[in-house]
């Protein structure tokens, strides 16, 4: 009996201690996605542990590749259960399916950003099939100014927080990266009227993209919404408005689910 249960004790504390380092591993990834080499780095852990971690939380759904072979993120199976907590609903599960209906209906990638210290933080992003695929951006950061997402949410912010962003150093990430701030507080003005803003290679060459705020009840941005892709096929210039039209109906429909 006595070794009976020093056997139950000890593999009892190797489940905990499994627990306990598949958690951390999820809480790593939830900053943006990583390889198992950087993961091993950051959590501290061992490679082929973290590996056999990464294998458990992958076949229950806790954790997904971004593409074959490649970084892992937090995956649906864990949004789905932070999304149906009492406390409150998941940001990323409420938007999901709003950015699968635009890049079933856009043909592009559609993303998710929030306003975390500065920047503009990438929560989430659907991709398309295709063989030219779009680089993920979730749990990477972009300046506010240089991305339509961003200038969605600047548009939107109180006037003092406007001002104070407007008077750091503005970073030009490309040639076409619009950094003055009399320029930028008439294109936030358009944006207000309009609803969307359109970014045209001012964060990445070759890269254009849509976006639309998701607003509270008080018309402050509590998210972003858009839709990107390359500048050779994105957008057709007969049809910018109506899929900045799409994005603002996409961004509404979540602001009243989040809302209600």
């Amino acid at each position: 009996m006595a070794e009976r249960g020093w056997f139950a004790g000890y593999y009892g504390g190797m489940a905990v201690q499994s627990v306990e380092r598949a958690f951390l591993l999820l809480r790593t990834l939830a900053q943006g996605p990583l390889g198992v080499t950087d993961l091993a780095e950051r959590a501290e852990l061992p490679k082929s542990t973290v590996a056999r971690l990464l294998a458990a939380l992958e076949a229950e759904g806790a954790v997904e590749q971004v593409e074959a072979g490649g970084a892992y993120r937090v995956g649906p199976g864990l949004t789905d259960i932070a999304g149906a907590a009492p406390a409150g609903r998941s940001l990323i599960t409420a938007a999901r399916p709003h950015l699968l209906e635009l890049t079933d209906a856009l043909g592009e990638a559609a993303g998710l950003s929030i306003i975390d210290n500065g920047q503009a933080r990438y929560l989430d992003q659907t991709q398309i099939s295709s063989d030219i695929q779009i680089r993920d951006w979730t749990g990477e950061s972009s300046p506010l100014h240089a991305v339509s997402g961003g200038l969605v949410m600047l548009a939107h912010l109180p006037a003092d927080q406007l001002e104070e962003h407007l008077a750091r150093p503005l970073e030009a990430c490309t040639p076409r990266t619009l950094i003055d701030p009399g320029a930028i507080r008439d294109r936030l003005a358009q944006i207000r009227s309009l609803g969307y803003s359109w970014v045209y290679e001012e964060f990445v060459e070759d890269l254009n993209s849509v976006a639309a705020p998701v607003l509270d009840g008080g018309g402050r941005p509590l998210a972003a919404i858009d839709v990107h892709g390359p500048a050779y096929r994105f957008p057709d210039p007969d049809l910018a408005h109506d899929h900045g039209l799409a994005v603002v109906a996409a961004a509404n429909r979540l602001a009243a689910q989040l809302t209600a």
